[in-house]
């Protein structure tokens, strides 16, 4: 699936990262690579970045960051960035590109094809919980500081809504299925994998209701799920803390077993999330 893979520079001398272009629904889309250099067999790691166009691209230290826990990290910059084909859809076709990117890495020589995990953050996070509900061999997802509910995005980022009513066609009340369609609150029982969720209480970006609507309704369908909430933190962690809570986390990934959470539980009412908005 990979149409090129060109040598980037690496601020790590033990990490390789390489600029990928690959297939992804019929488009030439780019993302960013990162591979421990020592030989063996790592855990993949789907690193999903948030924002749109310009805001929020991946950062090369950041993937570095995660490649140096031990992981081969694979980071879509999603389709019309970059130089890559098509237009940035803000997770309606777009997840596609996600998905691909996790079909590489389950063919990747380095990785164990079933020891992958899905993060994201903030737009990133209904982005890996899609990609969770997917494929349901996907190890663990973690959603730091994400988005679980795009009528809550509408409702709450008055700054947002002349982008979203472009990029997705109108608002939530003439569209709405257009908007539950990128909710994965609405699918989530169809989520096997552990779920972990990181979230500064001082979050303007991405409020944290999004976390504690992920989190509930997770409980109530009986997932694994554990939640990491920082009250005196927004959006973005101080250096110092976010390196520790990458060590942390990364730990976490390591101790779950695939298809933690298949046991069959059907989605409550309460979690439809209609009641609520």
């Amino acid at each position: 699936m990979i149409v090129k893979k060109t040598p980037y520079p690496s601020p790590s001398p033990h990490i390789n990262v390489f600029t990928v272009t690959y297939f992804s629904d019929g488009l030439k889309v780019k993302g960013l690579m990162a591979e421990p250099k020592a030989e063996g067999q790592y855990d993949g790691f789907l690193y999903l970045r948030g924002g749109i166009k310009n805001v929020g691209q991946v950062r090369v230290g950041r993937i570095v960051q995660f490649a140096s826990e031990g992981f081969v990290v694979m980071a879509p910059f999603y389709r019309g960035n970059q130089g890559g084909e098509g237009n940035e859809d803000f997770a309606g076709d777009d997840r596609e590109d996600a998905f691909s990117a996790f079909k590489l890495l389950v063919g990747h020589e380095k990785v164990k094809a079933d020891r992958i995990h899905v993060f994201g953050f903030s737009r990133g996070g209904v982005m890996a919980l899609m990609t969770g509900i997917e494929f349901p061999e996907v190890c663990s997802v973690v959603s730091w500081g994400g988005v679980s509910d795009m009528f809550l995005t509408y409702e709450e980022r008055v700054d947002l809504r002349r982008m979203m009513k472009r990029v997705i066609g109108g608002t939530p009340n003439k569209y709405p299925e257009r908007y539950e369609w990128r909710t994965p609150l609405f699918e989530l029982e169809r989520l096997d994998a552990p779920i972990l969720i990181i979230h500064g209480e001082q979050d303007k970006n991405v409020s944290i209701e999004h976390s504690y609507r992920l989190e509930k309704c997770a409980k109530e369908m009986g997932k694994k799920v554990e939640a990491w909430y920082y009250s005196e933190y927004t959006h973005y962690f101080p250096p110092q803390e976010n390196r520790g809570i990458v060590a942390r986390l990364t730990r976490w990934m390591k101790e779950q077993r695939e298809n933690g959470n298949r046991e069959g539980f059907s989605r409550p009412e309460t979690c439809s999330g209609k009641g609520e908005r």
